[in-house]
């Protein structure tokens, strides 16, 4: 096992530089640099100061700056340009910008933000607490719900039970959670019905001036709606998951053994079926983790406004601010490859029977 365990971590150094370099390459390609970013800003100011800017100065400054890459650069200074790229890095070549952010990136040096006038990391882990609440509570009902639930739905299968809660949890991962989302913030946050609970943030202005079990409420008020709208989607797969593993061990024999015996259903259910049945799915959750805390939660932290680690990204990939979009890119995949090592070991660690000795041939 711990032969596996190394070649899994030798792995993840070409894999994570695969990933970084993939998406260098992409970014890099996209229009729209932070250099362009500046220009454009620069652009509204120029256009105010032409007209007091002679006729012949600005055919010099078009034709001194009309050989440059860059969009906007029309009628500015070549100097000025220059000036721009050394402050972005952009004077480098490609190739020397990559190695030299990803040899930072080895002591998790991510520089500072282009637009924030703040180091990557601060703003990283300024951030972090907002999404690892949003993903912990979502965690915490979606399979406090769903495996309890799913439980149920195997040991009455074909019940009308069964079918009208397998009706209701496909409408909900049906619907998407941006969808949902909008649809909370209609009917229950001032749209047009009620206005029952806060439209955006995490916690009210004064957070800091209530008394403490003032806060909890108030951090739970504004907590709802985002979860809501996070765990619609996640019921129906951890739920059906549950059900299809309790049936495939339900009708093993062993199970038929131990009814034969005298075992009571209720032993039978949580001393025999709940250990087998629950490997799947609890070697599964830190997978599961990945896609709850990092992919399903942008779009939340976008609508309702929540200064979490999504909301960074998408503010980033808008404002072309390279550091803190490979900045974070680097810290979710690296965070990404572990917990799919975590995942490997957990299956050895609830059923020991299974082994990755014969990864070794």
């Amino acid at each position: 096992m711990w032969s596996y365990i190394t070649r899994r971590l030798l792995l993840m150094i070409p894999t994570l530089f695969g990933i970084m370099l993939l998406n260098f390459i992409i970014v890099q390609a996209a229009p729209g640099g932070p250099v362009e970013q500046v220009l454009a800003q620069l652009d509204g100011m120029d256009s105010q100061s032409s007209t007091r800017i002679g006729s012949g100065e600005q055919t010099e400054l078009q034709s001194q700056s009309s050989n440059s890459d860059y969009r906007g650069a029309q009628g500015v200074d070549p100097a000025l340009i220059k000036e721009i790229e050394q402050q972005f890095g952009f004077d480098k070549p490609a190739h020397e910008r990559f190695f030299q952010m990803i040899t930072q990136y080895l002591t998790f040096d991510f520089g500072d933000s282009f637009f924030r006038d703040k180091p990557v990391l601060d703003l990283i882990l300024e951030k972090m607490p907002v999404s690892i609440s949003l993903g912990l509570w979502t965690t915490l009902i979606v399979y406090g719900v769903s495996i309890p639930l799913g439980i149920r739905k195997a040991l009455q299968h074909g019940s009308p039970f069964d079918v009208w809660s397998s009706s209701i949890i496909i409408v909900g991962y049906a619907i998407p959670n941006f969808l949902f989302a909008i649809l909370l913030i209609v009917v229950f946050a001032g749209g047009s019905y009620l206005d029952w609970f806060p439209l955006r943030g995490l916690t009210s202005e004064n957070f800091d001036q209530l008394p403490w079990y003032h806060q909890i409420t108030d951090y739970l008020w504004h907590i709802t709606l985002p979860v809501l709208a996070s765990v619609i989607s996640s019921f129906a797969t951890l739920t059906m998951l549950t059900k299809n593993s309790f049936l495939d061990e339900i009708n093993k024999q062993y199970v038929m053994t131990a009814r034969a015996k005298g075992a009571s259903e209720k032993r039978v259910l949580y001393g025999h079926i709940f250990r087998n049945a629950m490997l799947l799915i609890i070697a599964g959750m830190p997978a599961a983790l990945i896609g709850i805390f990092f992919s399903s939660s942008l779009l939340i932290e976008v609508i309702f406004s929540l200064d979490g680690l999504g909301l960074l990204g998408f503010e980033a990939v808008m404002q072309r601010d390279y550091p803190v979009i490979f900045g974070t890119l680097y810290i979710f995949t690296l965070i990404g490859l572990l917990l799919k090592l975590i995942s490997d070991i957990t299956y050895i660690m609830v059923d020991p029977r299974i082994s990755f000795e014969g990864q070794n041939r």
